[in-house]
């Protein structure tokens, strides 16, 4: 890819540091977070086939130093699929939270978040010929709730009315299994595949309208593409990469700007926090990270280790509104954290 290029060397220091909240553990590994639309509730899927949903706490009560607590679970189903949770979204109507599995399956449960219970019976999607492996609501959607899914098999992208229980298209082009998805701007996707490349979809249409390749990919080289975001102003998109590489995308002038690399192993999660300023990421290499975007995205980026697992990091999602974030790891626990000093 002409125009992009590999920062690492005159990174400024910047060292910001951030505590441990609270902390669940299973028995075995989870994949899976995501906040509610209004950050008042967190859900959690595991490879033990058990979906949660959680209180998010009182930041105020919690301190530097202090205790990590146990968060309290409002809802907690075992065996909700019959193999592991991979991905879990939750609806901006704030009523549907779904769940996709290796068993194949997309779960639709309608959440009463006054009761904190399950409302009607769940809805089961049984079109997928393989592992689900991330999926998304579609903000704004003129049906009133689309789901959007994907992952191995044909590889294929699903995009379902919800209130139908019944998909209305499906995406072709990807050639390996769709690792992750990202929804903005009411009609724009982005999806990361093991087939080296991001592409770009309206889903008005639905068709692809760009594929880019991963870093290395113009010499025969690149690696999959296991995480996208796009940032609030919807003109960033980041895509982190098995070879541990990330990249920075313009999206409007239709150029890499940069890729640079913080971790040592796979990235598997990237997201925008939500005011715009900062990329956190987190890698097999069981950390997650801090990329400083206040300054020249062109230049040397500044990085910093914020938190650490025990195991592998899976999945990294940033409360809604605050400086706070969920991490997911195999190392059977999730556990939300609090920035001090961004």
């Amino acid at each position: 890819m002409t125009g992009a290029s590999t920062r690492q060397e005159g990174i400024k220091i910047w060292n910001p540091t951030c505590h441990a909240v609270s902390s669940l553990e299973d028995v075995q590994a989870i994949r899976a977070v995501t906040f509610d639309p209004t950050g008042s509730f967190y859900a959690v899927g595991s490879n033990s086939k058990t979906l949660r949903i959680c209180v998010y706490p009182d930041l105020t009560a919690s301190s530097v130093g202090g205790s990590v607590q146990q968060p309290k679970v409002l809802f907690k189903r075992m065996r909700h699929h019959k193999g592991s949770i991979y991905c879990v979204a939750w609806s901006h109507t704030g009523n549907l939270v779904a769940t996709g599995s290796n068993d194949k399956l997309v779960k639709l449960v309608r959440f009463d978040p006054d009761k904190c219970n399950a409302s009607g019976p769940d809805v089961d999607l049984s079109f997928h010929d393989g592992t689900v492996r991330d999926l998304v609501f579609q903000k704004d959607s003129p049906s009133g709730t689309t789901l959007i899914s994907a992952g191995a098999g044909d590889c294929s992208i699903y995009l379902t009315d919800c209130q139908q229980g019944q998909p209305v298209h499906a995406m072709a082009g990807h050639t390996g299994h769709v690792l992750s998805l990202y929804t903005w701007s009411g009609h724009m996707l982005a999806s990361g595949s093991q087939d080296n490349t991001v592409r770009l979809w309206d889903v008005r249409t639905p068709r692809c309208i760009q594929i880019i390749g991963s870093p290395g990919s113009d010499s025969g080289e690149g690696s999959g593409a296991a995480a996208v975001a796009v940032d609030p102003s919807c003109r960033l998109l980041a895509s982190g990469h098995e070879d541990s590489s990330c990249m920075l995308y313009d999206i409007h002038g239709g150029r890499p700007l940069q890729t640079f690399k913080s971790h040592s192993s796979d990235i598997r999660s990237l997201r925008f926090s939500p005011r715009n300023f900062y990329l956190m990421s987190g890698s097999y290499d069981c950390t997650i990270k801090l990329a400083n975007l206040q300054g020249d995205i062109t230049q040397a980026i500044p990085s910093a280790t914020i938190a650490e697992h025990r195991d592998k990091v899976i999945q990294c999602r940033w409360h809604p509104s605050d400086l706070s974030f969920l991490t997911s790891s195999a190392d059977r626990t999730v556990t939300l954290w609090s920035m001090d000093n961004p």
